[in-house]
């Protein structure tokens, strides 16, 4: 069972989840390759496909959700009705490929960035009709 899913409060719901783009792995998998011989492309690899695989980005019925770590838990959450705003980024491949980042500003708390995620333009949707529902 996943952080995001344990952490749920009474009558709280996963709206949506984020997941990393392909286009993420292809850059780890490229690190890996090119710059085996020098042993910073195993360490590069290694920590994107790690970071990759111990990261839940969701929203729910009451609040945005982003946990990293794989030792150490980190976690930013945002409830709905303190986001002000999210703004979405999506450099000319990001547009080709639909990966992009957002980030997303709350009332008292630093911006969370979100790393390049798949259709980030249905993840900022879905944040946005949930706070309307809030």
């Amino acid at each position: 069972m996943s952080y995001i899913e344990q952490s749920l409060g009474s009558g709280e719901r996963i709206i949506a989840r984020a997941h990393f783009h392909w286009w993420y792995s292809l850059k780890a998998w490229a690190a890996l390759i090119f710059l085996f011989w020098c042993l910073i492309g195993i360490w590069i690899f290694a920590a994107m496909m790690i970071r990759q695989s111990t990261t839940e980005i969701a929203v729910t019925s009451h609040r945005f959700v982003e946990k990293t770590g794989l030792f150490t838990l980190r976690t930013n959450e945002i409830a709905l009705q303190n986001i002000e705003g999210v703004q979405l980024e999506q450099s000319f491949m990001g547009r080709l490929l639909g990966y992009g980042h957002l980030r997303i500003e709350g009332t008292g708390v630093d911006a969370v960035i979100v790393p390049d995620i798949a259709n980030p333009i249905a993840f900022r949707a879905a944040i946005e009709s949930a706070k309307e529902t809030a």
